[in-house]
């Protein structure tokens, strides 16, 4: 073989061997960008799934705060028109009703039944005739007030604790 084809096949050889040579690391580079974009897709999950969660409970404590105030607005309006004068006092009473509406809207329904129950009680109260002291009450009115007043708080305890 003279030089010039000795010359070629060396030629032919270094062009093939690079284009082995660049098509094993095209598929290494081309394999490394799909483990990347499979890392980084983890990464992305893994992020979303932490903001979610965070955004999740801040909700909950948003909710649970909003029930708190909802129940101690209405514990407080209706306290207040349970142990102020005897006489009807139609602020009082609208208060009240105003703070139990947004009760019912704000719920879960066993709250919003206790404080139906509540209200009832705190009503057959108010409505008395001129009776001295609100223990006096016949019929146990007092007895029941306490109870339902009792029940409220630890429905309205429940669902705050499961909110």
């Amino acid at each position: 073989m003279n030089e010039w084809g000795i010359a070629l096949i060396a030629a032919g050889a270094a062009i093939l061997g690079s284009a082995v040579t660049g098509f094993f690391a095209w598929k290494a580079g081309h394999r490394q960008a799909a483990a990347a974009e499979t890392a980084g897709q983890a990464q992305a999950n893994a992020l979303i799934s932490t903001v979610q969660a965070t955004l999740d409970e801040q909700r909950k404590v948003r909710a649970a705060e909003q029930r708190r105030q909802t129940y101690a607005a209405m514990l407080a309006a209706a306290t207040e028109w349970e142990t102020g004068p005897q006489n009807h006092d139609p602020e009082l009473a609208t208060a009240t009703q105003q703070a139990h509406a947004l009760l019912r809207l704000e719920g879960p329904p066993e709250v919003a039944g206790a404080a139906e129950r509540y209200m009832a009680a705190v009503w057959r109260t108010r409505i008395q005739p001129e009776a001295g002291e609100v223990d006096e009450l016949p019929g146990g009115a007092f007895a029941n007030l306490l109870s339902t007043r009792n029940a409220f708080i630890h429905a309205a305890q429940d669902a705050i604790e499961n909110a």
